[in-house]
């Protein structure tokens, strides 16, 4: 026993001496990759210090520490006041909205990318719809309020010429998902299809030669080979797409919203800052309370989502 022990601590040195070589000798990669880490752990890991706010009557003279614990009072405002139903439904639906319309375009779009035979098309093509991932949020909100416009915009333009009235769009809380959702969805599309062209440059071309020489056409080369060599990129996607339902951007939202489509456009972001921050009451604790909400929820359906892809495809996060 006593060799056996000395054996494994020696074969232990070895290992650590082992590792220390190779530190020494590739220190340059480990530099490389603790710079993300250092950044993960300041701006990730020690804000969730202050997470404690949402247990507190935090006041800024008192400090974290020193404001007084109240528990769950903030949780169980927010849960019996008479706007968490709708903030909730109207966060779900916007989100799950984008999910089922944006989140399919960026693959097909990739897959009609792959099988362009003219290069200088397909390169056209991919700077045509990369370029408005690149326009701000505000510039976006700017280009939609202009379109949209009831007085000067193209779209009342064109429906006045055909003889109708001019539409508020804006004005309307029922088009202000789909007005949303699908400016995103050409906004986001190109960007999106990225991840999945480099999935497909990834699938091996004797897989195509094969199915040429078996008479397979294009579509069936797509159908059976290009499809199945990415579903565990889409099914990862799909998983991180799921885990975000709860969290809409903020700053469109905010952009495009009005008094009018508050019923459809109040989501839990706005709502959190609207309550934390902009009201004249500025509860920071009430503000922190519903963010935790959102992020737990968040947490818990990537989860989930998670546990379903691997049971059912054998492929996951982790």
């Amino acid at each position: 026993m006593v060799g056996i022990s000395r054996a494994g601590i020696s074969d232990n040195k070895k290992k650590w001496r082992s590792l220390k070589m190779n530190i020494i000798f590739n220190y340059q990669l480990y530099l490389i990759i603790l710079i993300p880490l250092v950044w993960l752990f300041i701006f990730r890991y020690i804000p969730m210090y202050g997470v404690q706010i949402a247990f507190r009557n935090f006041q800024a003279t008192k400090g974290i520490t020193g404001s007084e614990w109240v528990g769950l009072e903030h949780f169980n405002k927010f849960f019996n006041h008479y706007m968490f139903k709708k903030v909730v439904k109207n966060t779900i639906a916007l989100s799950i909205y984008q999910l089922l319309a944006g989140f399919p375009f960026p693959i097909l779009l990739a897959l009609a990318l792959n099988n362009t035979l003219f290069m200088r098309f397909k390169k056209t093509v991919q700077i045509v719809t990369y370029m408005p991932h690149f326009i701000s949020t505000v510039v976006m909100v700017g280009i939609i309020r202009q379109f949209l416009s009831p007085k000067t915009g193209l779209i009342n333009h064109l429906i006045a010429l055909l003889g109708n009235t001019p539409v508020d769009f804006l004005g309307q809380a029922g088009y202000f998902r789909p007005i949303y959702v699908w400016s995103g969805v050409w906004q986001s599309c190109g960007w999106g299809a990225i991840i999945y062209l480099a999935a497909l440059s990834g699938i091996s071309m004797e897989l195509h030669e094969a199915a040429i020489i078996d008479g397979a056409s294009r579509y069936q080369r797509m159908l059976y080979i290009d499809i199945p060599g990415i579903i565990p990129t889409i099914v990862i996607l799909l998983i991180l797409n799921a885990g975000n339902i709860m969290n809409v951007g903020f700053e469109k939202v905010y952009l495009l919203q009005n008094s009018i489509n508050l019923d459809a456009s109040e989501i839990i972001s706005t709502y959190t800052y609207k309550m934390g921050l902009a009201s004249a009451a500025a509860d920071f604790s009430y503000g922190a309370a519903i963010g935790l909400f959102n992020s737990v929820i968040n947490f818990i359906l990537i989860v989930v989502v998670n546990v379903i892809a691997r049971k059912t495809s054998d492929i996951s996060l982790w």
